[in-house]
């Protein structure tokens, strides 16, 4: 995929409930270490993940870790300002994380949008998939369903898809970088490795068939 080159720096948010393995996530994407004993976050946390996406760009991810317990309070509409995509995460054995999935994304989708007007894209991440198995046509349903861009099963412990699925969403946010520079629709986008599907963007690597 083409980009402009240069550096970019992208806001990406990482929520869901208490308990899911956010900081788990970005400890393991970030410096590449796992740890069973994390603190609890409080409030917000931060961390700085550096691509080199491509011989002429370098993309900076700035992770928001938002804590479980803000519960897409009052405060989350601070957080979420000027960031360009989203990893809502569930624990595969807690069936409340997920059921709580959707509030998330409601929340996102009411205090953000990109592209005059368009949901922040938004990548699902069933999380402890080292423990169970996922129902995956459910999943692909799902996300189809509310706006999920995709879903990856991931496992920071084994260091399953997390690289995979923060790459799809930076291609995501990448294309509506494009569309918007270029002033057309994101929906009639066709880049290498995307898909159309009627007026849903899906990478490839996000939504398995």
């Amino acid at each position: 995929m083409q980009t402009c080159g240069g550096e970019h720096l992208y806001k990406v948010l990482v929520v869901g409930d208490l308990g899911v393995g956010k900081t788990s996530i970005i400890k393991r994407y970030v410096h590449q270490i796992f740890s069973q004993h994390y603190r609890a976050t409080i409030g917000v946390d931060f961390a700085l993940k550096v691509l080199h996406w491509d011989d002429d760009t370098v993309i900076r991810l700035q992770l928001w870790d938002i804590a479980g317990q803000e519960r897409y309070g009052n405060m989350t509409r601070v957080y979420y300002r000027e960031a360009v995509g989203a990893l809502v995460v569930f624990d595969v054995t807690r069936a409340s994380t997920f059921d709580a999935v959707l509030k998330w994304k409601d929340d996102l989708d009411a205090k953000v949008t990109v592209n005059h007007g368009k949901p922040l894209p938004a990548v699902l991440l069933a999380n402890k998939s080292d423990q169970v198995s996922i129902q995956q046509p459910k999943l692909d349903s799902f996300c189809k369903e509310n706006g999920f861009v995709g879903w990856f099963e991931t496992s920071a412990k084994e260091n399953t898809n997390i690289e995979e699925a923060t790459r799809c969403l930076v291609e995501h946010i990448l294309a509506n970088e494009e569309s918007t520079v270029t002033g057309g629709d994101p929906d009639s986008l066709v880049l290498s490795g995307y898909s159309t599907d009627k007026d849903h963007l899906s990478c490839r690597s996000c939504v398995r068939s």
